[in-house]
Parts: structure tokens; sequence; C-alpha cells
């Protein structure tokens, strides 16, 4: 977690809270949007241009993607100082493969979505299961930053040689994301992702935020007042023994 910036502080604290309340009430499908991607400090960090994505954040949101039936039963990511991503499948016939890599472009810029991987092995090992693992990779390693997106029949995902190249483009239009807008702003252009690069223990994104100051403003007083909510309401909870909470 990370402190807010001592302007931030001084604005946030002069918000009238009454109107935050009925700009919640006017824009309540946005919000839910909003809160189920973005915090008030992973906002914080997309503004200042980085964000940094554990891999367990990632391999959760991986393991929400996977089928009882399906050929392959687990997908995992390990990130490296040294810029390396390995990941592990596991399969029904053949057990685990392992393949280690890099991501060479990670990109979101308006209607173009996309990333690219290069393996680090001699030969992929089978082109239809990396193409399937990777295209579930890239969909959740973008959704702390643009929502969950649904895996569609036919993502597109093309292999030349040890370069896989997955684009989610259509994917995340299709999203609630994609579809949102705030104060006359697609959400889907407010962000804009410039790369990815994984580091010991996750993933960090080039980020930018293309919105104006006052809905910056507004951004980060309704996910503070939504926080505090949650914050009071929990304390209530527990001092008044309220099995609930747990």
């Amino acid at each position: 977690m990370i402190d807010m910036p001592a302007n931030w502080m001084e604005k946030i604290q002069h918000v009238d809270w009454s109107k935050v309340k009925a700009a919640v009430a006017d824009y309540g499908p946005v919000i839910s949007v909003l809160r189920q991607t973005w915090s008030k400090e992973s906002l914080l960090e997309i503004s200042q241009g980085k964000l940094f994505v554990p891999d367990d954040v990632i391999n959760d949101a991986i393991a929400k993607q996977m089928t009882a039936d399906g050929a392959v039963t687990g997908v995992r990511l390990k990130s490296h100082a040294n810029g390396r991503l390995d990941i592990t499948a596991d399969t029904k016939k053949v057990g685990p493969v392992e393949v280690s890599g890099e991501i060479k472009e990670f990109v979101h810029q308006g209607d173009s979505s996309y990333a690219i991987y290069r393996v680090r092995s001699k030969n992929i090992p089978n082109h239809g299961l990396m193409s399937w693992v990777f295209s579930r990779i890239s969909l959740s390693m973008a959704e702390r930053l643009v929502g969950h997106m649904d895996m569609p029949d036919n993502l597109p995902v093309t292999v030349h040689h040890n370069t896989i190249r997955v684009d989610y483009s259509q994917a995340l239009a299709a999203s609630d994301f994609g579809k949102t807008e705030y104060q006359g702003h697609r959400l889907i252009d407010m962000i804009e992702i410039e790369g990815a690069k994984p580091k010991e223990g996750g993933v960090e994104f080039d980020t930018k935020l293309h919105v104006p100051d006052d809905v910056k403003q507004a951004l980060l007083a309704v996910l503070s007042s939504e926080t505090s909510a949650a914050d009071t309401n929990g304390k209530d909870k527990a001092s008044t023994g309220d099995s609930s909470a747990e």
C-alpha cells in the first residue's frame, strides 16, 4: 500500500461527501465497474506510471479461468528479477509442461490491445497448447488494470517460431470496462499500458492515466469514500460482535 501525496490528501479532505454519494447513485453501474477494477491505491500507482501486480494475484486470476473438463488443469507463472517469466502448465495427457521466456510487449492504447511473448526454448512444445496458455495469461495479467475479460472462443493468437502474439482488444472491448463511460470519458481510453516487465515476485506495468484533473479527483474521491465506508462498516461489525464480518 502506498501513501497518497499530500496535495491529494488535502483535496480529498475538502470533498463534499454528500455530492459524492449523489454521484455514486447517479453512476451506480459505472462505480460498480470501477470498484471491481481499481482500488484507491492501484489508481494512484497507475496515475504515477507504475503498477506492480504480484504473481499470486495473476495466478489467482488464471485459476478462475480454468475448467474442470479442460485438457489443462492449471497454469502458474513465476516472475524473476532478471526479467524472465517461468510458466508451468499442468496437463492431463503429459503432466507438467514448463517454459521460460520474456514479455517483449504488453500494450493497451485506445482500441489496440495486445501482448507479445518470446519463449526462450529451442522449440515451443505444442503450438496449440502455448496459444491456449498465453491467451489466458494475457487476460489475467491485464485484469488488475482493465478489469475482468471473458475468454472468447476466437481470441486472436499467432505463433511465429518462438514468438507468441495475443490480441485481446476485442475481449477488452466486450468487457464491462470496455463498454463503460464515466463523465463522458470511456474507461478504456482513460488508461494506457506501455509495457510490462517481470520483477522478483510479480510484473510491473508501465502506465499512463489520460483524464483531466477534475475527473481524476472524482475517481479518487469515489474510491476513497467506498474504502472509508467499508472500513467503517467493518469496525462497526467488529465492535458489536457481528459474526457476519468474519
